[in-house]
């Protein structure tokens, strides 16, 4: 009989040795960020990727934004193949990073491919696999330890999540950010071991009916990325709000049974705890991810302190990671359901 969670568990458990590797990979690409994050001839960089490497993709160009101080934007990879003209004009010059943890999705290999005869968009790309069709397609960035034999992603995610952060801060010259990402990878195993025990206490002692991720800038593709780990594992309901729209209409579902997690920035952090009250006031059990727990973080239901409260809001968001990927995990397990292998879904989508 198959041992549920036999590949998720260890996978999500051994996430800093994948950063490890993949700051060790980037290393050797310093002519990748040259070639393509400091190039001068762009206008624009889009991120673009299917299901979880899109939400990545939300990230990575909100960290470009922030650090590089370059346009950036992220769609899902079929909105780039099929709708190109919302997404690009004739009047920019484009690079365009297609996110893949195989390297295979159709979708982004598509997409990509319908830009080889635009003169005005050059192609690159991040994965795990280097003798994946993206990466033959496309120059790509390598995570080597973010390989997986899970159908959901989890160290694949946060390690080349990582590596693009680490690629731009690299590329804006930015010492401090360079240190700042430096840091997450060194404290990444302990926010690993911390977040294993703090959530299966949390699942063990609590029956949730709904699930609810909140958060604001990079943060939010994290979110997105976090309801459907849970989705995909265990099959609860999920949704995923940027911390103060989900005030605006979507808190009315919000009862006694809901979970509500919210992954704090300390940028708007009196703001998001506002909001986090309120829906608190409604019957939900709130839990907060927090870089520190402090007097204004004690109404909450529970609080995983994950620190790096001196780092930026960008560069910790790859250590909300661990805790979201445990919660998936745990609850799937909670309710015998295996997580490896999720019903309905395969690790490569091919149309």
């Amino acid at each position: 009989m198959t041992k549920f969670g036999q590949f998720t568990y260890p996978e999500i458990s051994a996430q800093a040795d994948a950063l490890q590797a993949a700051w060790a990979q980037l290393e050797q690409q310093q002519d990748w960020i040259q070639s393509y994050l400091l190039n001068p001839a762009y206008d624009e960089i889009i991120f673009i990727g299917s299901g979880s490497s899109y939400y990545q993709a939300l990230s990575m160009a909100s960290t470009c934004r922030a650090w590089l101080g370059k346009s950036a934007s992220a769609y899902p990879s079929s909105e780039l193949f099929l709708f190109r003209s919302q997404a690009m004009t004739d009047q920019r010059r484009y690079l365009v990073i297609g996110v893949s943890r195989s390297g295979e999705s159709s979708e982004v290999i598509l997409a990509l491919e319908s830009l080889r005869d635009v003169p005005n968009a050059d192609t690159a790309g991040i994965s795990c696999y280097e003798d994946s069709r993206l990466a033959q397609l496309a120059p790509c960035l390598i995570s080597p330890l973010g390989k997986e034999k899970s159908t959901v992603m989890t160290k694949s995610f946060s390690s080349m999540t990582f590596m693009m952060q680490a690629a731009i801060a690299k590329a804006a010259g930015n010492e401090e950010r360079i240190r700042e990402m430096e840091r997450v990878m060194k404290a990444d195993e302990d926010v690993v071991s911390r977040s294993d025990a703090f959530i299966r206490k949390l699942v063990d002692g609590h029956d949730f009916n709904k699930y609810i991720y909140l958060g604001m800038g990079t943060a939010y593709g994290i979110s997105l990325e976090a309801c459907l780990k849970v989705k995909e594992m265990s099959y609860v309901w999920t949704e995923a709000y940027g911390t103060l729209e989900f005030r605006h209409g979507p808190k009315s579902v919000v009862e006694p049974g809901t979970l509500v997690c919210l992954l704090l920035s300390e940028q708007a952090r009196s703001y998001e705890l506002k909001a986090a009250k309120e829906m608190q006031e409604y019957g939900a059990f709130v839990l907060l991810l927090t870089a520190r727990e402090g007097e204004d973080t004690a109404f909450a239901d529970a609080v995983l302190d994950i620190g790096g409260a001196d780092l930026s809001d960008d560069a910790r968001s790859v250590l909300y990671l661990p805790a979201l990927q445990y919660l998936g995990y745990y609850t799937a397990m909670k309710r015998g359901v295996n997580p490896d292998t999720p019903r309905n879904l395969t690790q490569v989508v091919i149309i």
